[in-house]
């Protein structure tokens, strides 16, 4: 039997810090939208395109991820994607559209390969009893890195300036994939040098999802569930300040308090998950309660007290942005034997096809309808869908 390296407790945690790191690097800019908008001179509902370009990298990215993490190991991959995402943030550091895109991308590209790359290293050191606790622990990682950026990023602007901030995070990400060279000996020796990187690679975890019902049904939920949780970290400070009248640092402390529900929800649903429900069935539960939060965050007014407004999105963020991990073990689960890596990028790849369309139409209804309000409540209607088909399965 092989052993499991470092009883498999060190992979979860390097992997962990580096989900947390590329997530804070993504939402860093849009926890400070409202003010890089107005030093740039655009509109703040402008901030779903930076989402929607950062998420197309991160798409391209994932679909090419198999190969590479097969070829250069998951810790290698994952010290290119945190270097990427650092050069993102520096880019996004110069106050003119076109570099501030690129720089967007630049940071999706970074983003895309690490959640298969972390998958294909844990999928190799976590028994199978213990996959939905510690692919959801790995998880959260993305809350993590959101509630970093929503309680650090808005008052470091205020004290250095937002281009000092993208800067500071950006150093970040540099010092991860510096600590992450001490592992790479150990968690890449399965690496193959002799795997081809070649164009055609790139369908083929596409390919392989869309071959198998599960899979196929798995990645659809995905796709509408990611709209929801990126509808709701793209424009939540947007939304307080505009709707509900808050200063941008209580804003920026609310959405850190949505990613703390969403760390919690990610690891009690994983072990919910394990435990008592099931996969489905709690994915099925989740995507109900993503559906009565969105409604429940339409009907936020400015005069309700904090504490409501912050219980009603610590239940949206526990939901909305804590069904990964459940969701990234079942795909492992039922991927082939040995490509859970090739498998997880192929349905992530779908994924982040909702982040990149998702954001640009959720602030298309929201300019169109005047509210965003309106915005939240429609995300409700595909969400009881999804309830739907993961209940009847």
């Amino acid at each position: 039997m092989q052993e499991e390296p470092q009883g498999g407790w060190v992979p979860l945690a390097i992997t962990l810090a580096i989900q947390a790191m590329v997530a804070m690097a993504m939402l860093t800019l849009p926890a400070m939208a409202p003010k890089v908008a107005a030093e740039v001179g655009i509109s703040a509902t402008y901030i779903g395109l930076y989402i929607a370009v950062a998420y197309a990298g991160a798409m391209s990215a994932s679909l090419a991820s198999g190969a590479a993490v097969a070829r250069y190991g998951p810790i290698r991959v994952s010290q290119i994607s945190l270097v990427l995402c650092a050069a993102g943030l520096a880019l996004c550091a110069v106050p003119f559209v076109p570099v501030i895109a690129l720089g967007a991308l630049l940071v999706g590209i970074g983003y895309g390969p690490v959640t298969p790359a972390s998958s294909h290293l844990l999928a190799r050191t976590t028994p199978a009893h213990r996959m939905s606790l510690v692919f959801s622990v790995k998880q959260t990682g993305v809350p993590l890195g959101g509630a970093l950026a929503g309680a650090i990023v808005p008052g470091l602007q205020l004290l250095t300036g937002w281009q000092l901030a993208l800067l500071a995070v950006a150093a970040a990400n540099i010092a991860c994939a510096v600590v992450a060279q001490s592992l790479r000996a150990e968690f890449d020796a399965d690496r193959d040098p002799a795997r081809r990187l070649t164009l055609g690679n790139i369908f083929e975890p596409v390919k392989l999802v869309l071959s198998d019902a599960k899979l196929r049904m798995l990645a659809g939920c995905s796709f509408v569930f990611s709209i929801a949780q990126l509808s709701l970290t793209t424009y939540l400070v947007t939304y307080l300040t505009d709707s509900l009248a808050y200063g941008l640092v209580a804003a920026g402390f609310v959405l850190a308090l949505s990613q703390v529900g969403a760390v919690i929800g990610r690891v009690l649903w994983g072990y919910v998950a394990d435990r008592w429900f099931g996969a489905r069935r709690m994915l099925a539960s989740l995507a109900g309660v993503m559906a009565l939060s969105a409604i429940a965050t339409a009907l936020l007014q400015p005069a309700m007290p904090a504490v409501i407004v912050i219980a009603v999105l610590l239940v949206f963020g526990a939901s909305a942005i804590g069904w990964n991990g459940v969701y990234l073990a079942e795909v492992a689960r039922q991927a082939p034997a040995g490509m859970a890596g090739l498998a997880t990028g192929g349905t992530l790849a779908i994924t982040f096809l909702g982040v990149v369309l998702g954001p640009p139409l959720f602030g298309a209804v929201s300019a169109i309808s005047g509210s965003y309000r309106i915005g939240y409540a429609v995300l409700a209607v595909p969400l009881l869908a999804c309830a739907w088909v993961l209940a009847r399965r």
